[in-house]
């Protein structure tokens, strides 16, 4: 693995020396992987420390346990979304009651980008890790195992009696390369068999749209915004991960993955040609999230060619107001072009939607379902959206707090839309849909239907030929479109309510019945074909790959 140099990642000019006999604690989301931690853990262990991740979701008690045994220098936490973040203090103040004296330190989008909130909610955190945390965070714990002065660190927050203080920022790493590949100690999640792997090319996102704090959290730090590792090294980690842990399916995580614009259209294009040389593509698939703008179809289909079977995109709106509004610098015809060329490249899709936003009206709303309609009417893809949230550190919220708009709290940050009467449409709206129970969550039909066309391209590209695929197809094809019609219909005639065109609304109960039928079909129709083929499949699944050298 790639060595980090000094100028990159040294601790301190002043104090080269650690003490590396207390362990570190960090602890975050784990559930589908945080590189994040990985990052950080990696760095530290190659400097000497023992480090150990915990699982967010693990019982306070559990995690109690193991770090009064362990008596940790430091317990890291990685607040990844700013609704958790009650429940983060309350696990801090847990620890604390129960005696853990380790130095509590917090990081992610919204601590480095809302400080002061942070460390006013967190009142048992000693200090806030701000943006990018490898450099920072082993410095924060070379100080400490030596028993040194730590509050002039570069890059941190902290409480000086009733002040809170930040310290300058310490530089964005320039050199991704320079890191070790991020620790993995988590189960890969399986597909059929298949093992999956989040992964990273590059940080950091040029675009701005508003509602976002991503390119908040690199504009903010100074230094490059975004960075990309070389091509051979993201494909030597890949054939890593393949040979060593067995993954076939690559997740990148890439804010953006680098494509939009000549420089970056060079750079896939070199990655293409590293995995090619790789003898991955036919063993491996791997998914991207992009922008729309950036979906050019000749460069796609190089990319399927070489494994490419998802992509995610930002769509957010139908509208060009919405568009506007959420500052995607992109049009619709743009969203629309980037749909098709997928569909005609075969590539799965999945999206980020928006059908409300500071923006919306009546008319606003009817626009976006038919922009809906257009783009997975056919049953390509599950239909989903929600309304834009306000994050910290963006500047549509902002925008509202300006205008006196932003309601709620920092859990549950909010606005009211321009309209009173929109306002009850979406209560009403969320009331009949139970958007928890159709679009959002891992048992939501739409997520479902979603995960049922993941298997699709997990056998179509990684298992032996079915007989009866396309039939399959077909099934789950008429399913989606005809869940995603329902869904249509039913913000369309809510819509026509609360606009004196009806007087009845659908019941939450009928809503319900239709889910259920919906998911039992299709967990009917995926079960069924399965079992036609669970011995073929058991084979494949059992069988060990056949791996080529490694090239040079």
């Amino acid at each position: 693995m790639p060595a980090l140099s000094l100028n990159v990642l040294s601790s301190s000019s002043t104090s080269p020396c650690r003490n590396t006999s207390r362990p570190i604690a960090l602890i975050g989301f784990q559930q589908q992987g945080n590189l994040g931690l990985g990052y950080l853990a990696s760095v530290l262990r190659q400097h000497g420390y023992r480090v150990f991740l915990f699982d967010f979701e693990e019982k306070p008690e559990t995690i109690l346990e193991s770090v009064t045994a362990r008596q940790p220098l430091i317990i890291g936490y990685s607040l990844i979304f700013q609704f958790y973040i009650h429940r983060f203090a309350d696990l801090m103040r847990y620890l604390r009651e129960h005696g853990v004296s380790s130095h509590f330190t917090v990081g992610g989008h919204f601590p480095s980008l809302s400080y002061q909130r942070t460390l006013e909610l967190m009142p048992n955190a000693d200090s806030v890790v701000r943006f990018e945390g490898e450099a920072t965070l082993l410095e924060l714990a070379d100080r400490l195992s030596l028993g040194l002065e730590w509050h002039n660190i570069e890059g941190i927050a902290y409480r000086q009696q009733d002040q809170l203080i930040a310290t300058p920022l310490r530089p964005l790493i320039s050199d991704l390369d320079q890191l070790p590949y991020p620790v993995r100690e988590y189960e890969g999640i399986q597909v059929l068999g298949q093992t999956i792997m989040p992964i990273l090319a590059s940080r950091g996102c040029a675009r701005t749209c508003s509602f976002c704090s991503i390119h908040m959290f690199y504009r903010t730090a100074p230094g490059k915004v975004v960075r990309t590792r070389k091509p051979a090294e993201v494909v030597r980690e890949m054939r890593a991960l393949h040979e060593e842990h067995g993954v076939k399916i690559f997740l990148f995580q890439d804010d953006d993955f680098p494509l939009f614009g000549p420089v970056w259209h060079r750079w896939t294009r070199e990655f293409l040609s590293e995995l090619q040389r790789s003898g991955l593509p036919g063993r491996a698939i791997w998914k991207i999230n992009c922008r729309a703008d950036a979906v050019d179809p000749e460069l796609f289909l190089e990319m399927r060619d070489a494994g490419l079977y998802l992509v995610y995109m930002g769509l957010e709106s139908g509208t060009e107001e919405g568009l506007k509004t959420l500052h995607k610098q992109i049009t619709v015809e743009q969203n629309i072009a980037a749909v098709d060329a997928l569909k005609k490249l075969g590539i799965l899709f999945e999206f980020g939607f928006m059908l409300f936003d500071p923006s919306s009206t009546f008319e606003s709303v009817r626009q976006n379902i038919a922009f809906l309609r257009r783009i997975v009417g056919d049953g390509s893809a599950a239909a989903g959206f929600c309304k834009m949230l306000p994050y910290d550190g963006t500047p549509i919220k902002d925008e509202l707090q300006r205008t006196g708009r932003l309601i709620g709290d920092v859990c549950h940050p909010d606005y009211d839309f321009l309209d009173p009467q929109l306002n009850a449409f979406y209560t009403a709206l969320l009331n009949v849909v139970d958007v928890t129970g159709w679009i959002h969550g891992y048992s939501a039909l739409s997520p479902q239907i979603n995960s049922a066309w993941h298997e699709v391209a997990v056998l179509e590209h990684l298992l032996p030929a079915l007989g009866g695929m396309d039939e399959y197809r077909a099934k789950l094809q008429n399913l989606t479109q005809a869940s995603n019609e329902l869904l249509f219909r039913v913000v369309e005639d809510t819509l026509d309510a609360f606009t004196g065109l009806r007087t009845d609304l659908w019941s939450s109960a009928l809503i319900r019945k239709h889910c259920a039928q919906f998911s039992e079909e299709l967990l009917r129709e995926r079960d069924a074909f399965i079992l036609r083929h669970q011995a073929k499949l058991l084979q494949a699944i059992q069988q060990p790959p056949v791996l080529e050298p490694a090239f040079a």
